[in-house]
């Protein structure tokens, strides 16, 4: 692939570092894969560092990009932070690259060439009891390093802009705002067939149920969710299981919770699901329940839109930018959940009213429009426009 020259007007070279992703495939990866595939389709210059593992994965959504694989030992963290000190820019020199984009918090300190760096969110100043006390020292150190050093900071919602600009004092004027997409091909209303699949892998047959899909971790809100729950269902006849989905995070008090769960409720902990049962999951689901306590973005909010579910979510943060109408929102203590979850699971005409909704809406997230809104990005700090 030949370089474009920046003073041409074209656009400028970008290498894209792929290899923070992590093998489960969760909102990170989600992110980095649909973007991507969507500047691959604009005709961006583009090339993409990734793991080894990753290589033809990327090569399959981007067939136009070029992709560097990058030593193994970028597969283990500490190694993959030394590496993009200075092999990155090392890498960035060799394909004469005019940019290069950190989509994950960090960044060469020495580059070359402009860096542009996404700050998914800023919970690791607003809400720092929700993360560990050493993921928020790493987290809130490299947030600082990005928007002091870094030629434009990227985010996925207003709110996060917002609260960068109120908690650690950035320069507006460098943070640009380019919301997430879906993939309506993986993420879209289920066919029967789906919806049974997914029942029968999950031991669910023709149980209705309440599913829940993200890591499991303090800030999502899982264990208030438990309690919720039972509180709206435990006296209904035949009460809905409660599916949660995803992969486990820093958050011992989902253990506490399910093991207070009355004897007549069942619990399902499906662990991490491929991306082919997601639609079965979401829209075979009486409700799917968000209620985090703060998010950048909330991916699963309009990954459960698109697949047609009536989504219950917190009003917090950038949850509303997602949702808009077409979600039920809830305050996301214990009490509230119980009462908003209830009054969702036995108002039908609610609940189908929000599943046509949700995909219309979902239908204005697309990775085509987050792509335009990085390009705009990255000819603004190729030409340094403003520093």
């Amino acid at each position: 692939m030949s370089s474009v020259s920046t003073g041409s007007g074209g656009p400028p070279r970008v290498l894209l570092d792929a290899t923070a992703v992590p093998a489960d495939r969760g909102g990170v990866g989600r992110y980095v894969d649909g973007l991507v595939g969507a500047l691959s389709g604009a005709g961006q210059d583009l090339v993409v560092v990734c793991q080894r593992s990753d290589a033809e994965r990327f090569s399959r959504i981007a067939a136009d990009a070029e992709i560097v694989p990058g030593p193994s030992a970028v597969s283990h963290r500490p190694a993959r932070l030394a590496w993009e000190q200075t092999g990155l820019p090392l890498v960035a020199e060799q394909v004469g690259a005019d940019l290069i984009h950190s989509p994950y918090y960090t960044m060469p300190l020495n580059a070359p060439i402009p860096v542009v760096v996404t700050v998914h969110d800023v919970t690791f100043f607003s809400e720092p009891e929700l993360h560990s006390s050493v993921r928020t020292g790493f987290y809130r150190s490299a947030t600082r390093t990005a928007v002091r050093r870094a030629a434009r900071v990227v985010v996925p919602s207003i709110a996060t802009r917002d609260e960068l600009v109120r908690l650690v004092d950035a320069d507006a004027g460098r943070i640009d705002v380019a919301r997430h997409g879906v993939d309506l091909e993986t993420f879209h209303p289920p066919s029967e067939a789906e919806c049974r699949r997914v029942r029968t892998r999950l031991g669910l047959h023709d149980r209705e149920y309440v599913a829940f899909l993200g890591v499991l971790e303090r800030r999502k809100n899982v264990p208030d969710l438990v309690r919720g729950w039972v509180r709206a269902v435990q006296d209904l006849e035949t009460p809905p299981v409660l599916v949660l989905a995803g992969s486990s995070g820093w958050d011992d008090g989902v253990d506490q919770a399910v093991a207070e769960v009355p004897d007549h409720l069942k619990v399902v902990r499906s662990g991490f699901l491929r991306a082919a049962d997601l639609p079965g999951l979401l829209g075979g689901a009486t409700v799917v329940a968000y209620p985090s306590k703060a998010e950048g973005f909330g991916l699963p909010v309009l990954e459960a839109m698109a697949c047609g579910s009536a989504v219950l979510t917190a009003r917090r943060l950038s949850l509303p930018e997602v949702g808009g109408d077409a979600v039920a929102y809830t305050e996301p203590d214990a009490d509230s959940i119980a009462e908003s979850l209830r009054a969702l699971l036995l108002d039908e005409t609610r609940r189908q009213a929000l599943s046509r909704m949700g995909p219309e809406r979902a239908k204005e997230f697309t990775w085509e429009a987050s792509a335009q809104a990085h390009l705009r990005t990255y000819r603004q700090a190729a030409a340094g426009v403003p520093v």
